[in-house]
């Protein structure tokens, strides 16, 4: 060691920066990190599949053949050519003769009324996170990305602060 006194204020700053980093990353990964491994993700917009899978929830898909799912799995698919919206539903009968699959969500009373065309499965549902599409529509939102945008600003000033702090300390102690 070189017996010089660090900074106690740039250890802060040092460590309120590493702080903001970290929380950032912590939002975001959820968001990235599974795409990597081949899953899609969405959020649930509807109460149709509560409790299993509560709205507000981020829902990561892996692609599959339709022909392979069965009854009770949780698919994903698209609602149809009006809505174009993604609709996550549990498999009640797979048709593989007719190429469709008959679906139902958890909190409605019957089936859907019309079953998914296999060319409207996306994937099936292997992983979900309550609350946390809420998260993501803030990270993916204009104010959500120049929030972190000023996140990492603030990580690196942070940083040059301390640098700064730093080496005014070393400066004043070498005179």
């Amino acid at each position: 060691m070189s017996g010089r006194k660090k900074s106690p204020a740039a250890a802060i700053l040092r460590a309120v920066s590493i702080l903001v980093l970290l929380l950032l990353l912590a939002a975001c990964l959820p968001l990235t990190l599974p795409r990597l491994f081949g899953y899609q993700i969405y959020t649930v917009v509807s109460g149709s599949m509560e409790p299993a899978i509560p709205t507000g929830s981020l829902v990561y898909i892996r692609e599959g053949k339709p022909e392979e799912a069965v009854a009770g799995d949780v698919i994903a698919f698209y609602g149809g050519a009006q809505s174009g919206s993604i609709i996550t539903h549990r498999v009640v009968e797979n048709r593989v003769v007719m190429g469709e699959i008959v679906t139902k969500g958890d909190a409605n009373e019957g089936p859907d009324m019309n079953p998914v065309p296999y060319g409207h499965y996306l994937g099936k549902v292997e992983h979900s996170i309550p609350e946390a599409g809420k998260t993501a529509a803030v990270f993916t939102s204009p104010a959500g990305k120049s929030l972190a945008g000023c996140g990492v600003g603030l990580a690196v000033v942070l940083q040059a602060l301390a640098s700064f702090l730093e080496n005014r300390r070393r400066r004043d102690s070498n005179q």
